[in-house]
């Protein structure tokens, strides 16, 4: 791009003056020239076509009808004051209304005018309207619209204030595209563009904004989006190319004997291929003189944890520490009890730190940490305290990790003096877009496959209509020893409707299973977190049959005796949310099965949900509809990263874009790593400019 001119202030641009610069600054961040030729529309208006009013249904989403104004009246007084014209072809007459800004359409409307009208047409009474409708005057506007796709702009009521509605900002690009100094220089090399059949990125540019038709706006922004995911997956590969070449690590050169006495007399099951795989990747990874920076991608229940227990003890073998850390003190006491149970018959030393630690605990801990005696410390935001010093820490595990800051991540890697291994682990399945731009610097490992003894979870959907019913249900799972989840939707602690949906629920299941035959256990955010672990170890100890609760219980609950979970209000759920619920049964041998409970009204989007869960349990198929559905930048992680700024691209649409752009990024890496070379030097000083101010998150994903 031309730099100098589009890094000029906007308040210099013709038909900006200071006032509307400011609004530009305040509304859309619009500061300068550059600014304002990538703010770019959200829809368009295709005006090439005519409709007749007679072939008006009152079901379209626009029209553009050309006819006379043979009446004009005013109705009403005062509040309800509103104009009616009458607008009129060669087959038929419709109706016009306004209800604002009567004064000024009324001094520009005209009887028996010949116009052009375009808005949406609505049926009221048997008669077809249009509200509030743009009028033109046909000699005014007959060229205008001619053979045009009109782009929309967001704008705002201050904005549309300054004379910057979505015509307002049209006419201001304009001048920009044709100021005497306008240029954009194409970044990329010659054959690049010949490859793709690109049009250069100035044409790409004009046409993005003023497209004749729909073949130039789709070239246009297929430049575009190519242009702005490339300079991101260039960033993230050469991040990971360097990384790789000059981030010493530790090296773990031997599986000694505490990895082996556990693989050979303590596995509690037989490892699945896919487990074994991703252990065999760690270990290569591990033993080369680099540090490891892996993201491992696991279904719920897939045995990641059993996987990062594993690699610990060859970081043991090694004479290194290890920690875990995880968002909620519930998992990380859970992963204290996995690790205990697993490591029961070994000589390993392991600890819990969080918030709730006890003074005097706390302090033999890190007493223990520093001089070597606590060979594994599992934790929440604990861990990352200063006053947390390890002798030799030596692999850092990350568990669902989107849960964290970057901020709060990096603290760990800083804990010795050579970065430590580090691998993080989620089990809410990335769709393969986001995971190539958001975590496209890490190794990615992926555990695709369940344990053999596990059994697919039965999902249906069923109607408040069957509540009965599904009571019936829940009691014979009881009768066979088995217990119950039933989770409300308490999006908010605060919202009160939400509370009394849980209260009144577990008082209804309360009065459907009483005591002494059934105990009934609740948890939810507002309670006190000693009596939130007394009712949930009253659950995972089977002295409870049923848990009612929130969505505390999405992570963090390992009861393998828990084989139904009903979803109240689920249509309220996200797809990827629902998914991990579901997670919470299916966990020991016997059947599981997962209730989705609805009410009769459901969204278009609720039932895509409901159908999907209910026909799937692949979680990275969900994830792909959870995200087509949602938007990528909905998806669990993705806001807070602060990864990237996408101003036209759309990661859940744009796949293919994504990984074209990544082959093309990673060819001209593979040439030149240091893109030192004539034709590559455009895209160096580009990706200078767009990593300015930026920190390198890159190196703490």
């Amino acid at each position: 791009m031309n730099s100098t001119f589009l890094d000029t202030p906007i308040e210099y641009l013709k038909g900006i003056g200071p006032q509307k610069a400011d609004t530009l600054k305040k509304e859309l961040s619009i500061f300068s020239f550059g600014d304002l030729l990538t703010n770019f529309p959200y829809r368009y208006i295709d005006k090439t076509k005519f409709h007749k009013i007679s072939e008006i249904q009152g079901d379209e989403n626009f029209v553009q009808i050309k006819g006379s104004i043979i009446s004009i009246e005013m109705i009403g007084k005062e509040h309800g004051k509103r104009m009616v014209a009458t607008l009129k072809d060669d087959t038929g007459a419709l109706e016009l209304l306004w209800f604002k800004g009567i004064k000024w359409i009324s001094s520009s409307i005209k009887l028996h005018e010949q116009v052009i009208v375009f808005g949406r047409p609505s049926l009221f009474n048997k008669s077809m309207q249009i509200s509030h409708p743009e009028l033109d005057s046909i000699n005014a506007t007959e060229q205008i619209h001619l053979s045009k796709f009109e782009p929309m702009y967001n704008s705002s009521e201050k904005m549309k204030l300054r004379g910057l509605d979505s015509k307002g900002i049209s006419k201001v690009i304009k001048n920009l595209l044709e100021h005497p100094q306008f240029s954009v220089i194409d970044t990329f090399p010659l054959s690049l563009i010949q490859k793709h059949r690109f049009i250069s990125l100035k044409e790409a540019y004009q046409l993005i904004h003023f497209p004749q038709n729909l073949e130039q706006k789709q070239k246009a922004e297929f430049r575009l989006k190519f242009e702005e995911l490339f300079f991101i997956q260039l960033k993230i590969l050469q991040s990971k190319l360097f990384r790789k070449i000059n981030t010493q690590g530790f090296t773990f050169s031997k599986v000694g004997e505490f990895f082996n006495e556990f693989y050979t007399n303590h596995l509690p099951f037989e490892l699945t291929n896919a487990q074994k795989k991703v252990i065999k990747e760690i270990r290569f990874d591990m033993g080369s003189s680099k540090q490891m920076n892996r993201l491992l991608q696991g279904d719920v229940g897939s045995g990641k944890t059993l996987v990062a227990l594993m690699c610990m003890l060859i970081a043991k073998d090694n004479n290194f520490q290890s920690c875990l850390m995880a968002p909620t003190e519930i998992l990380a006491q859970q992963h204290l009890q996995t690790f205990k149970e697993l490591l029961k018959n070994m000589n390993m030393s392991i600890a819990l730190l969080t918030g709730s630690s006890k003074q005097s605990e706390r302090k033999i801990m890190l007493e223990n940490l520093v001089n070597g005696d606590l060979d594994i410390i599992i934790g929440t935001h604990a861990l990352i305290e200063e006053k947390v010093v390890f002798k030799n820490l030596g692999l850092v595990v990350i568990d669902e990790q989107h849960r964290f800051g970057v901020e709060q991540r990096s603290k760990l890697w800083k804990k010795n003096i050579l970065h430590p291994h580090i691998l993080v682990m989620t089990a809410t399945p990335i769709p393969r877009t986001l995971a190539m731009t958001f975590y496209g610097d890490l190794d990615t490992s992926i555990i695709d496959e369940l344990p053999k003894d596990r059994k697919p979870i039965l999902t249906s959907h069923r109607y408040d209509s069957s509540r009965l019913q599904v009571f019936g249900f829940i009691a014979e799972q009881i009768r066979l020893g088995l217990q119950i989840y039933i989770v409300y939707p308490l999006i908010q602690e605060s919202e009160n409707s939400d509370y009394k949906d849980l209260m009144d629920g577990y008082e209804s299941i309360v009065r459907a299973f009483p005591r002494p035959q059934y105990q009934v256990s609740i948890v939810h955010g507002k309670m006190k977190p000693k009596d939130k672990d007394f009712e949930m170890q009253e659950f995972a100890s089977g002295k409870s049959q049923i848990l009612v609760a929130t969505t505390v219980i999405e992570v963090g609950v390992n009861v393998p005796n828990a084989s139904v979970m009903i979803i109240e209000s689920a249509e309220r759920f996200g797809l990827s949310q629902l998914h991990q619920l579901r997670g919470r049964v299916g966990r020991g041998a016997e059947q599981s099965y997962c209730i989705l409970m609805t009410g009769f009204k459901l969204s278009a989007e609720g039932k895509k949900r409901i159908e999907t869960l209910v026909r799937t349990n692949d979680g990275f198929e969900i994830a792909e509809v959870d995200m087509k559905l949602r938007g990528s930048g909905d998806i669990a992680g993705t806001r807070q990263s602060g990864v990237v700024d996408l101003k036209i691209s759309d990661l859940a649409k744009d796949g293919q874009i994504v990984m074209l752009a990544r082959n093309e990024a990673n060819l001209i890496l593979e040439e030149d790593p240091q893109l030192y070379l004539p034709q590559h030097i455009p895209i160096q000083i580009q990706l200078t400019k767009n990593m300015q101010g930026k920190s390198i998150w890159s190196k703490i994903s």
